[in-house]
């Protein structure tokens, strides 16, 4: 049965209106003295005037459920959250990369730094991620002013590694506007460009005019010249020589007509960036849109949050339910601390970590878990921030802020995994440094054949319209040499792998996977065997009642009494009683009397009779039993049948017999560890993917075989009674055969194989940090067993969008440096103009970032498996 939230009265108070949010301002107060109070921290809330300064007032009394050592300790690690401040780590926001050799020359400087391990540089992101050998926090802002002096403007990120949420948001929505910004700018020019081209005539003098339209693309001439200057040359200096090699071989038949060209084409640079800056215009649209994941990723990030401030006469963490004279304040989030009391208006993003206090509603969760369904939030429930409450408003009490935040994490450790360079993008920016060198060597080749060899061995090829009216050889060597720097691309080469991880980490994220990293992705792609963990991996990881069966009662009384008794108890039967008794709003009565015997049971009064939950033997000594021996038999045979038909597997099943006073043993209670709903179906997709599956646990054999057995992984390729270890070297045993392993787990006994294996993937069966998760190269925040076909999916899709843009850009460049250097010439007469070069170009990028671009239309294998369920039923 689906747990339903019901409605609990709320009174809801509007926001303080005609009051300035950035009056508002929180103060540290000092501690309380005297009186023997100089240990406690002093409550405070805040007056709001209409006009002036706020001003923090101590409350009357202190919070009587912290002392002073709890409240400063919950300040402190507000203030600074798990891994604020890593030292080691240094990330960087450098602008002014054009492509792969710009990203090639910011990582060599930063690597030339003695103090820099290591460094990754992601074009697309417009970042650098620096590991430092020792923690040197004064280390990103030199770091930053050295890039800034090589013409790579540079800052470094506020807390390093680890940005607050605020920061994370600001860096992305900068960037967005930054590009949002340069494409208009780019068509505007365009369209100035083409104008001028519009307005061309035949005169020279015209001609000379219509050439002042190259200051369109005064940004690339003078950058192109800066980079050459610097020793780095990009792709906007080999549009730079072309355009100025044009328009200065034009001045030159213009200024000394006694050399006979009668030949001038001052529209061809002109028209070079026009094409140019259509193309990043076109370039720069496409990158806004891959980068789109990450964006809305980073908008659930609210930068706003609704404090609740009370009166003298209220008590906030009373019942969650506000008072009439209660008001609430809008304020930066980046001002709420652990313990502040937060409203969440229907329709609104959570803004922190929190409990429930007061209210009940739905809240959508599909953004960081992947979960389609809206959550049942009630008081007590958790709830994260990024998530959208839906339909009822709640109050809640700050947990966790900034970022310590759970979507500040996941956000930040999507960065970092965008930062992280894949093998194969090393290999493509090794070769986009020098790809810019070996372009002006071939550029300076091609004029030199052509000048000296070409023309004499093809006298033909001066009839072209390419070496003017009058066939000079000068004019066709010089054209085709800046034919040579104007096609050829080295950003395709740049663009080829961060664009793609960029898209596969960012969509990983929204489907609740996060990926450590473009090299893992490039590990998972290759998978070919699959370790799985048993107990909360291809199981719940947690006892629930599969049944239960009753001698007098109705199956709910029976569930109600048990209740009762194991609600104080704390080992897993209890829990899972507990839980099943709430999911069935059962109204459990209060009991008195408990009496706990470890490993046999408990006993309690309940609506004045006594009431015993544990073994069969121990209830029934306690109570004369008036049912004979074959009717408990009988209760328990049916209950090994009903529960092992509903777990879909006979293992570790215990069973809690019920007994009351008077009348003995009245029912039994099966509880048992089942499968996962989705275990079966990911484990024959697996198979089906000719991935060899492992399933390696240490529960005993009968348990483990007959979980393996219901999945469908054949017996020699289960393991039991392992130790963590054990499972360990197995996993090596298989790499050493030349498997590339994934091992699935959940727990700190995990921890050791997920590190061994190639790729480890985590399940995240709760919201805290575990030994799992920080092991783990995946982390599957949605729980769910069918995510790691999600991610083997994802992967692969990625790693072949990677593929096919390296072999785009590699065959463009080819293909066309050749042809623009004349190679089609002599035999079919054909020759390209730099205009026509610039064009291709450009059209090379857009290519592969649009080809990225696809990999938004993946689906998941969730949603694919439910799309076959519906055609199922709608066929039977």
């Amino acid at each position: 049965m689906a747990a339903t939230a019901s409605r609990s009265p709320l009174h809801v108070t509007a926001p303080v209106r005609g009051v300035n949010p950035l009056l508002l301002r929180r103060l540290r107060l000092g501690r309380g003295g005297g009186c023997g109070k100089a240990s406690t921290v002093q409550r405070f809330c805040l007056v709001v005037l209409p006009r002036g300064p706020a001003v923090a007032t101590p409350r009357s009394t202190a919070d009587p459920s912290a002392s002073a050592s709890s409240a400063v300790d919950a300040a402190a690690a507000a203030g600074e959250g798990e891994g604020a401040s890593d030292a080691a780590t240094v990330l960087l926001d450098v602008s002014g990369m054009m492509c792969g050799g710009c990203a090639a020359r910011v990582r060599t400087i930063l690597a030339a730094d003695e103090r820099v391990e290591t460094a990754a540089v992601n074009l697309l992101a417009e970042s650098a991620a620096v590991r430092l050998r020792s923690p040197e926090p004064a280390a990103g802002k030199e770091l930053a002013a050295r890039l800034t002096e090589c013409g790579f403007p540079s800052v470094a990120r506020r807390g390093g590694a680890a940005s607050g949420a605020s920061d994370s948001a600001r860096k992305w929505r900068e960037m967005a506007a930054r590009k949002a910004e340069l494409l208009t700018r780019s068509r505007g020019r365009v369209a100035f460009a083409w104008t001028l081209v519009a307005l061309c005539c035949g005169s020279h003098a015209t001609h000379f005019l219509h050439s002042l339209g190259i200051h369109v693309g005064h940004d690339i001439l003078f950058d192109g010249l800066r980079a050459f200057k610097q020793g780095s040359p990009n792709m906007n200096s080999l549009v730079g020589f072309g355009s100025a090699a044009a328009f200065a071989i034009s001045s030159v038949s213009l200024l000394n007509p006694e050399l006979e060209w009668n030949s001038t084409f001052f529209d061809e640079p002109v028209m070079l960036l026009g094409f140019v800056l259509l193309g990043r215009s076109l370039e720069e649209s496409a990158r806004l849109k891959a980068s789109s994941d990450m964006n809305e990723l980073v908008s659930l990030l609210s930068p706003q949050s609704r404090l609740v401030v009370t009166s003298s006469s209220d008590d906030p963490s009373s019942d969650g339910v506000l008072n009439s004279d209660a008001i609430t304040v809008e304020v930066p989030v980046d001002d709420v601390r652990v313990g502040d009391f937060i409203l969440v208006l229907p329709g609104e993003t959570i803004p922190v970590d929190g409990n429930v206090l007061g209210g009940s509603s739905f809240v959508d969760e599909s953004m960081l878990t992947g979960e389609s369904l809206p959550v049942p939030k009630e008081k007590g429930f958790p709830v994260f921030a990024g998530t959208v409450n839906w339909d009822g408003p709640l109050k809640i009490k700050a947990t966790t802020t900034g970022p310590s935040s759970t979507i500040a994490k996941i956000v930040r450790m999507v960065e970092d995994a965008q930062a992280r360079e894949a093998p194969v993008q090393r290999l493509a920016d090794s070769i986009a440094g020098p790809f810019v060198y070996t372009v002006m060597t071939l550029s300076a080749a091609t004029f030199s054949f052509w000048y000296y060899i070409g023309t004499h061995i093809f006298p033909e090829v001066l009839l072209n319209d390419i070496s003017g009216p009058d066939g000079d050889s000068l004019l066709l060597s010089l054209k085709l040499a800046v034919d040579v720097l104007v096609v050829s691309c080295p950003c395709a080469l740049g663009l080829a792998t961060p664009t793609a991880i960029l898209i596969g980490t960012s969509l990983g994220a929204k489907r609740g996977l996060l990926i450590r990293g473009g090299d893992v992705l490039e590990r998972l792609a290759g998978i070919d065997a699959i370790v799985l963990d048993k107990t909360g991996t291809l199981t719940k990881g947690r006892p629930v009642v599969t049944s239960i069966a009753s001698l007098a009662y109705e199956e709910a009384e029976i569930l109600r009494l048990a209740a009762a008794v194991e609600k104080t108890a704390l080992h897993p039967i209890a829990n899972a009683i507990m839980e099943e008794a709430e999911l069935l709003k059962l109204d459990i009565p209060a009991t008195s009397g408990q009496l706990t015997e470890p490993g046999f049971g408990c006993l309690a009064e309940v609506d004045g009779c006594l009431v015993a939950v544990g073994t069969l033997d121990w209830v029934h000594n306690r109570f004369e039993t008036k049912a004979s021996s074959t009717e408990l038999t009988d209760l328990g045979n049916h209950l090994e049948f009903v529960s092992s038909s509903e777990a879909s597997s006979n293992h570790s099943k215990s069973i809690a017999y019920v007994g009351r006073e008077g009348e003995g043993i009245i029912g039994a209670i099966a509880v048992s560890d089942v499968l996962r709903d989705d275990a079966k179906a990911t484990v024959d997709r697996l198979q089906q993917e000719e991935i060899l599956t492992f399933l390696l646990s240490g529960d005993r054999k009968e348990a483990v075989e007959s979980i393996g057995r219901t999945v469908g992984i054949r017996s020699e390729n289960i393991k039991s009674s392992l130790t963590p270890h054990e499972k360990a070297g197995i996993i090596t045993a298989l790499q050493g055969e030349g498997r590339r392993v994934a091992m699935v787990g959940d727990g700190i006994n995990d921890a050791p194989s997920l590190a061994a294996a190639d790729v480890g993937v985590a399940m995240r069966t709760n919201s805290k940090e575990s030994a799992a998760s920080d092991a783990a190269s995946v982390v599957l925040l949605g729980n769910r067993l069918s995510q790691v076909m999600d991610a083997l999916s994802l992967s692969k899709a990625t790693m072949a969008k990677v593929h096919q843009n390296l072999a785009w850009a590699v065959a463009y460049n080819i293909v066309a440096i050749p042809i623009a250097a004349g190679v089609l010439l002599p035999q079919f007469d054909f020759a390209m103009t730099p205009s026509l070069s610039g064009g291709l170009m450009a059209l090379s990028s857009i290519f592969v970032v649009s080809n990225s671009l696809l990999l938004q239309l993946h689906g998941s294998f969730q949603s694919t498996e439910k799309q076959r369920e519906d055609l199922n039923s709608r066929l039977n």
